[in-house]
């Protein structure tokens, strides 16, 4: 590949023998580089994404106006993730998370505070991402010399699972964390018990909670013809499928979607699981 132009010592404009053009990004590709020099995509640590990408051009924008320190902390992230969590995230995060880091900071020398009003749930429902967004904001104090507050670990985790879903679908982790949060108060409240946010069942019970939302987002609910299921949590845990129903009830009321009988015979069997063991 040749370089048509370079962007800024970590991002450089490549175009390939057929005249296809895309955008490069390593650490130090572009430093003592020069248009017309020949390139190589191959390494590990380079991310490559064709300009015909629908964020190439916001990126080009991006990387062109910002020092490249922040995109090699996103790259960090980044293999951090998927390393850790074992999945390839979407290119999109390299536009996303590098452009919230910038601001984070901006915001951060101009004294402006905004409150991640999900933190909790994203630190408690996606604590592996959280996990990493924690390594990522220590990456970003050293690197940018900033304090930044520690909401940013839950920030930075909140972009991770978004990268993991499909973007044209509509997923939303921030959604998602909200609803989990709110199924999780109903639980306490109606089932009359404490919960520990620590245990192997509360873990259980928030990662199926984390596929019921993305199926939920996803328009892809649960629902079969068989009812079988659904009668014998009635009969055998009444209390877990009231409080499952209660669940179908706030769920209709604010987000206009019925959950049939299925899923909400899983949210009771989540529910008794959670709060029935010894």
């Amino acid at each position: 590949m040749q370089i048509r132009k370079v962007l800024n010592s970590s991002v450089v404009l490549v175009q390939d023998e057929g005249g296809e053009e895309s955008i490069l990004l390593g650490k130090g590709i572009g430093y003592g580089r020069k248009p017309g020099q020949e390139i190589d995509r191959q390494p590990s640590d380079r991310v490559f994404i064709p300009l015909s990408n629908p964020d190439a051009q916001p990126m080009i924008e991006l990387f062109s106006s910002i020092p490249p320190e922040y995109l090699d902390l996103t790259q960090e992230i980044v293999r951090d993730a998927e390393e850790t969590l074992q999945v390839r995230l979407s290119p999109h995060i390299y536009l996303m998370l590098t452009d919230h880091m910038h601001f984070a900071v901006e915001r951060q020398q101009k004294g402006l505070v905004v409150t991640n009003r999900v933190f909790w749930e994203i630190k408690h429902f996606y604590r592996k991402e959280y996990e990493v967004g924690v390594r990522g904001l220590q990456r970003a104090q050293a690197l940018l010399h900033v304090p930044l507050p520690a909401e940013e670990a839950g920030n930075i985790a909140f972009h991770i699972v978004n990268a993991r879903q499909d973007a044209a679908a509509g997923y939303d982790a921030m959604q998602a964390a909200r609803l989990i949060g709110e199924i999780t108060n109903i639980v306490t409240y109606s089932m009359h018990c404490t919960i520990d946010s620590e245990s192997i069942h509360f873990s259980r019970f928030i990662s199926h909670l984390q596929f019921f939302s993305e199926r939920f987002f996803l328009g892809k609910l649960m629902d079969s013809a068989d009812d079988f299921l659904f009668r014998q949590m009635q009969q055998g845990y009444p209390a877990a499928t009231a409080c499952a129903e209660k669940i179908r009830t706030f769920v209709l009321r604010k987000y206009n979607v019925f959950l049939p009988n299925e899923e909400t015979a899983y949210l009771a069997l989540h529910i008794a699981r959670l709060t029935t063991h010894d």
